[in-house]
């Protein structure tokens, strides 16, 4: 019997059945989209699978009016290709004409785990900003922040932090804990000043209007974007749009379980060379194939289950007729798990040879993203 999950914004375990969550959180399953959004492999492939209230995004795209999206990064550990799939998501809504927030969580990296704002602030560059320029964000239209560091405009670091305030005023102890379940005074603080995250963009200070702002998050990030709609709502003044939001698949690690910044060999980084990759695809992701040669000739694999192929799917393998002709052949038992694994291998350090060279370069170019506002 497969042991049922766990999802909260702070751990993540066992089985994930995704239809209970989306039933359980009140979101929406996404289904008929414009061509522009299928033919991005996420939406196509159904990796970004539900939404709330994205019909004032499409609205935005389609009459060319001004949106945010925004997005948050924790500044721990490596950078992997799990996180690719927020990556991807904001160069292709920031062509599309948004303006992108990212929060550095640095406040909230300290509150959770005692880790300095300095050590943060390295991890941050050095792992996540780079690489996201390496993926294609571009400066224009584009404020990356620490929460510690609001902005060096004093009009706006005011109001960002005014906000947390009036945020709290307007929650209680028990919406917290109704939300949550176990809550700590940290968690608190940091989940207001999460919501002043999503929310301050709308701020006259910033955007200067309560224009549309989309989230896009792991499942397991709901109760941060519920709290805020909510407390939200009860402000007059401002008076905000209510936030739109889109969920992800997480991301299976090599083993199969969630893919976690604190396990290395759960994960493949940006920064992993050939060798490394081969290793740990051989020795640790988790194969769909059968127990005998015989038995999967006979039987076939399950690629559903199969993270050699499910890494494909998500990330390395963008035509379509290709992926239908593994994921038919490797069911068959016509294609081998070794030979799967192969095929994985080589696409990965296709990409990380080029990726590579394009993040030696764009740490040239950090200087044109932070410290801007």
């Amino acid at each position: 019997m497969k042991k049922e999950g766990k999802v909260t914004p702070w751990e993540v375990k066992g089985d994930i059945n995704y239809n209970k969550l989306i039933k359980e959180f009140g979101i929406s399953e996404l289904k008929e989209l414009p061509k522009i959004f299928n033919e991005n492999l996420l939406f196509r492939r159904k990796i970004i699978f539900a939404h709330r209230d994205i019909q004032r995004i499409i609205e935005a795209i389609k009459n060319k009016k001004p949106f945010v999206m925004m997005t948050g990064l924790m500044p721990t550990g490596k950078f992997h290709i799990g996180h690719m799939i927020l990556a991807k998501q904001f160069v292709f809504y920031q062509k599309l004409g948004a303006k992108i927030y990212i929060a550095v969580a640095d406040i909230e990296a300290y509150n959770a785990r005692g880790q300095s704002l300095e050590e943060s602030k390295k991890i941050a560059i050095d792992e996540y900003i780079t690489n996201y320029i390496a993926l294609g964000l571009k400066p224009q239209n584009c404020e990356i922040y620490f929460q510690s560091d609001r902005s060096k405009n004093s009009k706006k670091s005011n109001a960002y932090y005014r906000l947390q305030n009036i945020l709290s005023r307007h929650s209680t102890f028990n919406e917290f804990k109704a939300v949550y379940g176990e809550i700590s005074p940290g968690k608190m603080l940091s989940s207001l000043l999460q919501a002043s995250d999503m929310l301050h963009a709308q701020l006259p200070e910033f955007e200067g209007k309560n224009l549309p702002v989309l989230i896009p998050v792991g499942i397991d990030q709901d109760p941060h974007l519920r709290l805020a709609r909510d407390i939200s709502k009860r402000i007059k003044n401002p008076k905000f749009t209510q936030l739109s939001s889109t969920y992800h698949l997480f991301s299976p690690g090599l083993g199969g379980g969630k893919m976690s910044a604190s396990e290395p060999n759960s994960y493949i980084a940006l920064s992993d060379f050939s060798k490394e990759v081969e290793k740990k695809i051989k020795k640790y992701a988790y194969s769909g194939g059968k127990a005998t040669l015989e038995e999967h000739r006979k039987h076939g694999g399950d690629p559903d289950v199969d993270v050699s192929y499910q890494y494909l799917k998500m990330f390395f393998e963008s035509d379509d007729k290709k992926l239908q002709k593994i994921y038919d052949d490797y069911k068959s038992g016509k294609l081998l798990t070794g030979k799967l694994k192969e095929i994985l291998i080589k696409k990965i350090n296709t990409f990380l040879e080029k990726h590579q060279k394009k993040k030696k370069e764009a740490e040239k170019k950090v200087s044109k993203f932070l410290f801007k506002n």
